[in-house]
């Protein structure tokens, strides 16, 4: 094939593409059903793949908030245990002002 033959198809395309007919002229109306559900398929998978996208996303943002709260958890565990020292109370109940000791001798057992 020459040169004008090639222009000639091209030309003959693009006014076939303008008027609507190209897709006519290739004979694809027999196949415009699988077109479809191939294009549905498509459509199907693209929206999958965002809706994962999105949910791995917010798995991500939600293992930081988790990781903050276990800090946080740590910190208040380590200052519940720290008020419930002897030290910390003594030391507590002298700023209060209290008199409390602790005790001289060992308690003494009444029944065995």
């Amino acid at each position: 094939m020459e040169f004008k033959g090639i222009l000639a198809t091209i030309g003959n395309s693009l006014k076939a593409i303008l008027k609507g007919e190209f897709l006519l002229r290739l004979g694809i109306t027999r196949y415009f059903g699988k077109i479809i559900y191939v294009f549905v398929l498509i459509c199907a998978v693209i929206w999958i793949s965002l809706m994962i996208d999105n949910t791995l996303g917010q798995v991500e943002d939600n293992k930081k908030i988790i990781k903050e709260l276990h800090t946080t958890e740590v910190m208040k565990t380590y200052e519940l245990e720290r008020y419930r020292s002897r030290s910390f109370t003594r030391k507590k109940l002298e700023e209060m002002g209290s008199e409390l000791q602790d005790p001289e001798n060992a308690a003494i057992k009444i029944h065995e």
